[in-house]
């Protein structure tokens, strides 16, 4: 079975929206884009090198396919650049979207039942989820993610877009590794753990 990765930037309080611009998602209002780009080093950067280092598929929401189409093709030059330009997209979306940036593959349908019959192909890397706030809660609802790659940044910013949010289900993790950077930025590696456990302390 292919092994699902969900890797996201996270604030402090959990927020995912929009960490590398401005204007990448302004729904809801939201006002801090771009909040990753002053606590990112070159620590992150090999980390994130070492992400993209093994071969990989990506498993993308529409609206993240549409944000890295729009700048992976134009800027071959730039770190992390070929594996994601090489790597097969997967897209969940209940519409038709263009996907010019290939290859590519639309999930049609049912998302869970997509991904979970895609997982069962033994013939193919990695699955990673960057970020696709939504889709990264279906899998999760659905029980889907093999492994959570959390970047917590030192930052709160108090409203926007959440990995885990209202109606998550109760799972316990298992911390797998762990790395901090010379900013403060603490990568995280998490496995599924079963159910929570409760007691007295």
């Amino acid at each position: 079975m292919r092994k699902l990765i969900v890797t996201t930037f996270l604030s402090l309080d959990g927020v995912m929206q929009a960490p590398g611009g401005p204007d990448e998602d302004t729904s809801g209002g939201f006002a801090h884009g771009g909040w990753l780009a002053n606590n990112w080093d070159d620590r992150l950067g090999e980390l994130k090198s070492e992400e993209f280092d093994v071969p990989l598929d990506l498993l993308l929401g529409r609206r993240t396919y549409e944000i890295f189409a729009a700048y992976w093709p134009n800027h071959r030059e730039e770190a992390y650049a070929k594996p994601l330009n090489d790597a097969t997209k997967y897209v969940a979306s209940r519409s038709r979207p263009s996907l010019e940036w290939g290859p590519a593959a639309l999930i049609q349908g049912d998302a869970a039942e997509g991904v979970a019959a895609l997982k069962e192909n033994d013939d193919g890397p990695e699955l990673q989820v960057h970020g696709s706030g939504n889709l990264a809660q279906t899998l999760i609802r659905h029980g889907l993610v093999d492994e959570y790659r959390l970047w917590v940044f030192p930052i709160m910013l108090g409203e926007g877009k959440r990995l885990f949010a209202d109606g998550t289900i109760p799972a316990a993790l298992r911390l797998v590794d762990s790395k901090v950077s010379d900013t403060g930025v603490f990568v995280g590696t998490y496995e599924p753990a079963g159910e929570v456990v409760t007691g007295s302390f």
